[in-house]
């Protein structure tokens, strides 16, 4: 709804803290969410010098008139929050914030049941919205899948306290806005390091892709070479010492371990790799907890 953008930006605000660089943090240095390369990005394309985020500009009317802008046009607009229901504006916009709108809209889509998923609302996207028979469970069903995705990233350890209250307050004032009410006061997330971003680029990978680890078990891996090139190299004489027997045939064990040990790996990391897309797509879904207190 188009009154609701200025109704969400206290939300936003109170879960994005003020200035940040967490080493951990994808989006690096922060002002009150926006990261440095889009605010670059901002002031190249408004032919405005570009400078550093500081902790000096903020309550600055210069700082907050750029940064309502920004979330307006980057966040707001991409989600196309002027044409969304009441509390799915709210959480769409968030969920935008955190981890791309493109991302936030595979959320939406995957809760609508829809077959074509892009990660861009057009037509059939605000359609399907509409003819949803309850926003409640709606917004519900973006967040368990927003949680499921967060789950998997290999910053959660480092942030999933405060992503988990953020997404639990974020639940329940959508709901409430879906329905008509208020709502309770949004959390201050950043206290728990919830303010940092969540992108699909950090959704844990396996170390090797199982293509190369399925080459290594039947010989195209290193180790398996130079194991395979002593066995032959050992096997004409194999037999002709006590010694050298022993060396063949541990040889030819270790050959085998590192076959069975690599194609073991395959399966772990195509099964691996799968679990990862599903995250990406909006496939997994987590029990979002109740909300914490403001």
């Amino acid at each position: 709804m188009r009154e609701n953008f200025p109704k969400s930006m206290p939300i936003i605000l109170a879960y994005e803290g003020g200035w940040s660089n967490h080493p951990r943090d994808p989006g690096g240095v922060t002002l009150e969410g926006i990261i440095q390369r889009v605010y670059d990005g901002y002031r190249t394309r408004k032919g405005r010098r570009i400078q550093p985020l500081t902790k000096a500009m903020r309550y600055t009317p210069a700082w907050e008139a750029e940064r309502n802008e920004i979330y307006k046009i980057q966040y707001w607009d991409a989600v196309r929050g002027d044409e969304l229901p009441a509390g799915i504006d709210v959480v769409m916009f968030d969920s935008g914030i955190m981890s791309g709108p493109h991302q936030a809209v595979l959320w939406l889509q995957r809760a609508l049941r829809m077959n074509d998923c892009d990660g861009h609302i057009g037509e059939a996207t605000l359609s399907a919205i509409e003819n949803h028979p309850n926003h409640d469970k709606l917004v519900a069903d973006i967040l368990a899948r927003r949680l499921g995705f967060v789950q998997h990233l290999d910053t959660w350890a480092d942030f999933g306290g405060g992503w988990s209250k953020r997404i639990a307050n974020l639940k329940q004032i959508g709901q409430a806005w879906a329905t008509g009410s208020v709502g309770p006061q949004p959390v201050a997330a950043h206290v728990n390091r919830g303010d940092a971003k969540a992108y699909a680029s950090d959704v844990a990978q396996p170390a090797v892709d199982a293509n190369d680890a399925v080459k290594a078990s039947i010989g195209g891996g290193t180790v398996s070479a130079v194991l395979e090139q002593a066995r032959d190299t050992i096997a004409p004489a194999a037999y002709s010492s006590e010694i050298l027997t022993r060396v063949y045939t541990t040889i030819v064990i270790l050959c085998v371990v590192a076959s069975l040990g690599a194609l073991g790996y395959s399966f772990w990391a195509n099964y691996k790799s799968k679990k990862a897309r599903r995250a990406i797509d909006g496939d997994v879904l987590a029990e979002v907890p109740a909300g914490a207190a403001a």
